[in-house]
């Protein structure tokens, strides 16, 4: 018999308020992955929702993130200097303390979660990342690079990235990775659709299989 899912939902204080982490643990997890939702605050997105199922299936406990400024009910992302300043917290004390989460520690999300992830790696010693939709520049803006933030990923990282992106195609992204980053090409824009499932699960249970267990 298959042990059962834990799913609890904590709420953790940061400086930028109360922040929640909707946690997936199974018996005796490999590690941990925590992720970060877009600035849209969609914690249903589909490959935010496929990575939770894919990597607690293959024996992750699996951390989503929900920034301070969605638990306050504000419709606007806050600057990129709060939203940091907010995860760390989130992460440290997920990793100690009474019930805390195994190492190695994977930190990842989608879009600015995924930029929050890359620019807060160092200070957390992540041991990799998973990369969904990096936003490497604002649409139609290809000037207005992110690619220092990219260059901060951990070895290994993973990033999944739309065939249609209009925040950054996979071939844009490409020149930019960091040592030891993986690019995967998913059909799909930047907002994943339903149809990009298929080949998200396929995606995300490869990299699965190769996290550092």
């Amino acid at each position: 018999m298959t042990a059962p899912i834990r799913a609890t939902v904590r709420e953790i204080d940061t400086p930028g308020g109360p922040a929640r982490a909707h946690v997936h643990r199974p018996a005796r997890p490999h590690g941990t992955v925590v992720l970060g939702h877009g600035a849209g605050g969609g914690l249903g997105a589909i490959d935010l929702a496929i990575a939770r199922e894919v990597l607690v299936g293959a024996g992750w406990a699996v951390v989503v993130v929900e920034q301070p400024w969605l638990v306050a009910g504000r419709r606007v992302a806050g600057r990129p200097p709060t939203l940091d300043l907010a995860w760390v917290p989130v992460v440290e004390a997920l990793l100690t303390g009474r019930g805390r989460l195994p190492r190695p520690l994977v930190v990842g999300g989608r879009s600015a979660g995924a930029r929050v992830a890359c620019r807060t790696a160092g200070a957390l010693e992540a041991d990799a990342a998973l990369l969904l939709s990096f936003p490497l520049h604002p649409p139609g803006r290809p000037d207005r690079l992110r690619a220092d933030e990219l260059a901060l990923a951990p070895d290994p990282s993973w990033v999944l990235q739309g065939s249609s992106d209009a925040f950054g195609t996979p071939d844009e992204v490409r020149p930019y990775l960091p040592p030891g980053a993986t690019l995967i090409e998913v059909p799909g824009a930047h907002s994943f659709p339903g149809s990009s499932r298929a080949a998200l699960t396929e995606a995300l249970t490869a990299v699965a299989g190769m996290l550092p267990a």
